[in-house]
């Protein structure tokens, strides 16, 4: 009996090691001394103060403070990697668009407090893989059918923006609404309970009937970047379910041949990458954004020239598209590195995560939400230097933007669920 203890003991020691919590009152002061000092040129803007603004900077750190206290006390809960690097990140992502927007920020911090709400909420529902596995069809549908609707409303009773039909206007124009983000969650959810199981020809042409389906219509949409972002995780969800690289090559080349196909047919989807790798050329036209992002983001520094005192926020979608450059050139090149080492944490995080998840489903979606964050982060900070072409998809929590930011914390559920510590009878079972 004696011996079966110790053997017990020493394989919860052994945890503990593999498993290093880390300090959650030492990383939370960090954090706040960092916001603090991010936002006293938004509070104190010309020496003028904004009690709204205040109230908004404090409110968010009081409830990343409260948060961890009750999820910590009340539920047990012993890991927040995940919670810390995202709320680093939004903290960023909300000072710069205070300072570019007197009120953008007040929707961003609701945007983040529903992220969370529903980041808990799909963290619970999916510590039962069974019930996932029951709503994954209709879901399915549900997706597609939304997608669809949501473009054929913009097509005929809304318009176009940026030539893109992919925002929904609504409340007169208060409130828009980016339907391909909330099908995100959808595509790694079908995705990963679709091949959970052994594979089946039923199981993966319905999957890949779905997927054809969603990037068909982001196409229609003129959605590109999104289109984009869910090919390269279809192509991860498929790969670590079979291995198979040779199907995966045929399906990239397919792709590769009706991408070639669209734009030979459709020349207004040629003209949007036009400027790719020709920007200085273009530099006062197709290259305007891209060229000033450039020469800004280099002028920052190491430090940075401070908040309000850059010059790219005066250029359209600074916050939004361009909200890198924005960070290298206001806030310097030292946390513009951060915010890139943040989302390596984010991928490496996922990938040992899931060699321990209990079920495939864990491992799949964990892999494949990580994917399309570190995916989309890649299009969007390589699109405006012109390493890529530059597709409008926005920096995951940083960019300004309510759909982005309630489906960056729902991605994050994906991948915590794979974290063997977030499920305290899964952990004891290990």
């Amino acid at each position: 009996m004696m011996k079966n203890k110790a053997k017990t003991l020493s394989r919860e020691d052994k945890m503990r090691r593999k498993y290093r919590y880390v300090d959650r009152g030492f990383i939370l002061l960090m954090l706040t001394i960092f916001q603090f000092l991010c936002s006293l040129p938004v509070v104190f803007e010309n020496s003028k103060f904004y009690p709204i603004n205040a109230l908004c900077f404090f409110g968010f750190t009081a409830f990343e403070w409260i948060y961890v206290a009750v999820m910590h006390l009340v539920f047990k809960k012993v890991n927040f990697e995940l919670e810390f690097i995202a709320f680093f990140l939004s903290g960023i992502g909300m000072t710069l668009t205070a300072s570019v927007s007197k009120s953008g920020h007040i929707k961003q911090l609701a945007a983040v407090i529903i992220g969370i709400v529903v980041y808990d909420i799909l963290l619970w529902f999916l510590q039962d893989v069974k019930r996932v596995m029951a709503v994954r069809l209709p879901l399915a549908v549900f997706a597609l059918c939304f997608l669809a609707g949501s473009f054929l409303f913009i097509r005929f009773a809304g318009s176009a923006i940026n030539g893109a039909y992919n925002w929904l206007i609504l409340g007169g124009g208060k409130l828009s609404v980016q339907p391909s983000e909330f099908v995100k969650i959808a595509f790694i959810f079908v995705g990963a309970a679709s091949l959970d199981k052994l594979l089946t020809a039923k199981n993966i042409y319905l999957y890949i009937g779905f997927a054809i389906g969603c990037i068909g219509v982001l196409f229609l949409m003129r959605d590109f970047g999104t289109a984009l972002i869910f090919f390269a995780t279809f192509l991860v969800i498929a790969f670590m379910r079979s291995g198979d690289i040779r199907s995966l090559a045929f399906i990239c080349a397919g792709a590769l041949l009706g991408a070639v196909l669209i734009i030979y047919f459709k020349p207004y989807v040629a003209a949007r990458f036009a400027a790719y790798r020709h920007v200085w050329e273009n530099y006062d036209t197709t290259g305007y954004q891209q060229v000033r992002t450039l020469i800004y983001s280099v002028s920052g520094g190491l430090k940075g020239l401070g908040i309000n005192n850059g010059r790219l926020r005066y250029i359209a979608a600074a916050s939004t598209d361009l909200v890198f450059g924005m960070v290298c050139e206001e806030l310097g090149l030292i946390v513009a590195f951060a915010i890139v080492i943040s989302f390596a944490i984010i991928a490496v995080y996922a990938i040992r995560t899931s060699r321990s998840a209990p079920s495939t489903f864990y491992s799949i979606a964990a892999c494949s939400a990580a994917t399309m964050l570190l995916f989309q982060t890649c299009l969007n900070i390589f699109g405006i230097t012109d390493i890529l072409p530059l597709t409008g998809v926005t920096l995951p929590f940083v960019s300004q933007g309510g759909s982005s930011m309630i489906c960056s914390w729902a991605l994050f559920a994906f991948i915590k669920a794979a974290d063997v510590r977030t499920y305290p009878k899964v952990f004891k079972s290990a």
